[in-house]
């Protein structure tokens, strides 16, 4: 059965808008009844990059590009600097915009993992990674066994579409509400103003986001009369959480559930369930889902992992295992990220972990936004560097080097004095388009 038809199958009014927000009206009915006129030029086996967003138009072109076996690679406005790259990376043969077919050079090539989806008749999905460690990587996953994870029954909520149309996360919010009958809010903005005028508009059960999104929603002061009586659950992802910031967050929602997300495009989709709303702790589970700790680094084993890199090698083992490179330990099935290996910052031969210096600056009152870093020192090796941005301007540059000199001493009482850091910025935190830190 296609797509379509399994979501038509599944939903008792497929009438209904499943999508809301900004004028956003659509149904199964209307994706089943859309001509096919203008995808026509496309087959089975083509790479096609989708530019869109959850917006009706790009939702069911995505949806019927797969009924089709296209292998899409869904990326947003916001990557546009990088399209030529993302392209040339992933084989793309044609790009759609604002539903337009463009059909691009003739392509130099090909990689085993699409011939493979081309000699089985499948569709499939291409998601870069963020870059952060050595570049954006093409991540090819086979269309149907990434879905499959979605035919088991879930709960029908209407969620916010925080994260993007180019996210793992964000196409698994669009598909689960999709197979369990939910609604799609497409916000107005992803700032704090307006993604909470829409969760009060709408009435949204679930929101899906980033721990910095929740700090600043945490510190603007709209969480000071209870201003969403409907939401039921937060996911967070993507980064880590401090405890700080959840215990806050616990304290001003408590009628609201909280949950940890952890997933990596290169795994497909992971159930995971938090001990507790104010708990950092996990289970991760899911269709083949192993997980252990092996030398303080996380290593999974997932069923609906991607088939590969198409501009890497294979980062799997021979059995099959993939180390995520996050530092992390466990207490029999529950496991707690620390952070990145990659974000480690040696000291003089002591490892600094940049979540504890952001932890204890995030204690200090006004702080709003943190970043650790590591910087290369002739003596030590590397020194720790800290970006702090406060919730309200400074009347002065006398009251700044107040604060700052105030900062720095809570600071050298609260952390080992290998990991005080050696400069101190004063500065907004740069964040990304998808709301996480740089």
């Amino acid at each position: 059965m296609s797509l379509l038809g399994e979501l038509l199958r599944r939903c008792p009014d497929p009438d209904r808008p499943f999508l809301l927000g900004r004028g956003a009206s659509l149904s199964l009915r209307d994706i089943a009844a859309a001509p096919l006129s203008d995808l026509s030029s496309l087959r089975a086996g083509d790479v096609v990059a989708l530019i869109g967003a959850f917006d009706p138009l790009s939702i069911s072109t995505l949806l019927r590009l797969l009924d089709r076996g296209v292998i899409v690679a869904p990326l947003t406005p916001d990557s546009e600097a990088r399209h030529d790259e993302f392209f040339a990376q992933a084989f793309v043969s044609a790009c759609i915009r604002a539903g337009r077919v463009e059909q691009l050079p003739p392509v130099k090539g090909t990689h085993p993992g699409l011939d493979y989806l081309r000699q089985r008749g499948e569709g499939g999905l291409i998601l870069f990674s963020s870059g952060t460690t050595g570049g954006p990587k093409a991540i090819l996953h086979a269309a149907p066994r990434l879905l499959a994870s979605y035919h088991k029954p879930g709960r029908s909520l209407r969620a916010l579409a925080f994260l993007l149309f180019d996210h793992i996360g964000g196409l698994n919010t669009l598909l689960h509400m999709l197979f369990n009958n939910g609604e799609v809010v497409v916000p107005r903005s992803l700032s704090v103003e307006d993604v909470a005028a829409d969760l009060q508009d709408y009435a949204v059960e679930l929101l899906p986001t980033t721990p910095t999104f929740l700090r600043l929603l945490l510190l603007s002061g709209i969480l000071d009369e209870d201003p969403f009586p409907a939401l039921k659950l937060i996911s967070y992802g993507t980064e880590l959480m401090d405890q700080p910031t959840l215990d806050a967050l616990c304290k001003a929602l408590p009628t609201v559930d909280f949950r940890q997300t952890y997933g990596m495009s290169e795994l497909g989709i992971l159930r995971v369930q938090s001990k507790a709303r104010d708990s950092l702790w996990m289970r991760l589970g899911g269709e083949g889902v192993r997980a252990q700790v092996r030398d303080g680094l996380l290593y999974i084993h997932s069923g609906n992992r991607m088939l590969g890199y198409l501009n890497a090698p294979s980062p799997f083992d021979k059995e099959g295992w993939y180390c995520t490179q996050d530092m992390a330990e466990n207490e029999g099935p529950w496991f707690r990220i620390k952070g990145r290996q990659s974000g480690l910052i040696n000291v003089g031969g002591l490892k600094v972990l940049p979540a504890e210096v952001e932890k204890a600056a995030l204690l200090f009152p006004g702080v709003a936004l943190v970043k650790a870093m590591g910087a290369p020192n002739p003596v030590s090796g590397e020194h720790v560097e800290l970006i702090c941005q406060f919730a309200a301007p400074f009347a002065s540059g006398e009251e700044q080097k107040r604060v700052k000199a105030a900062l720095r001493e809570h600071l050298q009482k609260t952390l080992p004095a290998s990991a005080v850091p050696l400069r101190i910025r004063l500065e907004n935190v740069p964040l990304n388009y998808r709301y996480k830190k740089k």
